[in-house]
């Protein structure tokens, strides 16, 4: 699931209608389990109706805004016009949103799966500062004393 969905009308309802159209019988923690997958599924097809084609719809609406402004410079917008252009715009600021909060949580999924490039390096200069920095044994009083279990 990503979280930007909830900003898409009727997602709400939809993910309740499904989930409670969805009718499993067993103990508790397989209905639970089972309605997962099962909603994972439905969201997925979803996403391919409602979310999927974003970038397109962007370029849509924008094609339709610049229409309308064209129109609006050389003659007068009817009233319909007009609030047809301030629509496609709202509609336009929210798709972009929702389409940039996609991007964002995919791309945070990917690092989080594949992890960063330098992991590595990094690992290594922990490591080395916990080796500098390991104490092995102490000399008190003229002995050496070494391990927990002395000190």
């Amino acid at each position: 699931m990503l979280k930007c969905w909830e900003n898409i009308p009727g997602y709400s309802n939809y993910v309740r209608e499904k989930w409670f159209s969805f009718h499993v019988d067993g103990w508790g923690g397989y209905v639970l389990k089972e309605k997962l997958k099962m909603i994972k599924l439905a969201l997925r097809e979803w996403h391919q109706t409602q979310a999927q084609n974003l970038p397109a719809k962007i370029l849509s609406l924008k094609d339709k805004i610049s229409s309308l402004n064209l129109k609006g410079e050389t003659s007068v917008l009817l009233d319909e016009e007009v609030e047809d252009l301030h629509g496609f715009t709202e509609e336009l600021f929210s798709l972009s949103r929702i389409n940039s909060n996609i991007c964002w949580q995919q791309s945070r999924m990917n690092w989080l799966r594949e992890g960063d490039a330098n992991s590595k390096f990094f690992h290594g200069i922990i490591s080395s500062r916990k080796r500098r920095n390991n104490i092995p044994f102490f000399l008190v009083d003229g002995t050496l004393v070494e391990g927990v279990e002395n000190v």
